[in-house]
């Protein structure tokens, strides 16, 4: 039985989301994110990191979203329910899979991490200079970038159904929590083909199962 270390408001919602998909049993471990908005120290017991997500598959730990959805898409889809055929869709898959977390990912901690300078736990003394500091940064460096993939996200859907291509993947999967995040901090306005393809995803019984079993993400 595999079992989810699921951590609230976490990545840890897309392996959900794929263990559906592939309709494989699985059950949760759930843990809560500490007020520093990490996460607790029992995650360590799992993983050295103590990071989100994770897995146990009898005696294997399998960290890093990547990683476990390349795993559970090659041990548990004898179906061929996601397999791609076709060697473009399959490199577009493999590049996607791995901008989510290499490129897009980065640039959306950096903004949350820089939009709340001006706040706890900073000392208040200290809280109009890093606010001033923060929305600095962000105007001069993070959201110019943030704009141009988003550019890029938009034209590449605007041509292609799914990020692959012609069919789903577990590149969707992947992109799936950055896209969140971008559209719920209003990176996404004026991003018709991203909204549509959140939209798709949102529609899914899949998606839909997952989060009843995994719980509401909050990512604004």
């Amino acid at each position: 039985m595999i079992t989810v270390h699921h951590l609230n408001n976490s990545r840890s919602q897309r392996v959900l989301w794929l263990l559906e998909e592939l309709e494989v049993p699985y059950q949760i471990k759930r843990y809560q994110r500490e007020a520093s908005m990490l996460a607790p120290e029992a995650l360590k017991k799992v993983h050295p990191l103590g990071k989100s997500p994770v897995i146990t598959d009898d005696h294997r730990v399998v960290a890093e979203s990547g990683a476990i959805l390349e795993y559970l898409e090659a041990q548990y889809d004898p179906e061929h329910r996601l397999k791609l055929f076709d060697d473009e869709e399959i490199l577009q898959s493999r590049y996607w899979l791995h901008y989510a977390e290499g490129s897009l990912m980065p640039l959306l901690v950096m903004k949350l991490i820089f939009s709340r300078m001006g706040k706890a736990p900073v000392p208040w003394l200290l809280r109009p200079i890093g606010s001033a500091f923060g929305k600095g940064v962000q105007k001069g460096y993070i959201d110019p970038q943030l704009a141009n993939h988003r550019q890029f996200i938009e034209q590449h859907l605007a041509s292609h159904e799914w990020f692959a291509g012609s069919r789903f993947s577990i590149a969707d999967v992947q992109m799936s929590f950055p896209l969140q995040a971008f559209s719920a901090r209003g990176g996404a306005a004026d991003s018709p083909a991203i909204q549509a393809w959140l939209e798709k995803v949102q529609q899914r019984a899949a998606w839909q199962r997952a989060l009843e079993k995994g719980g509401e993400i909050t990512l604004s």
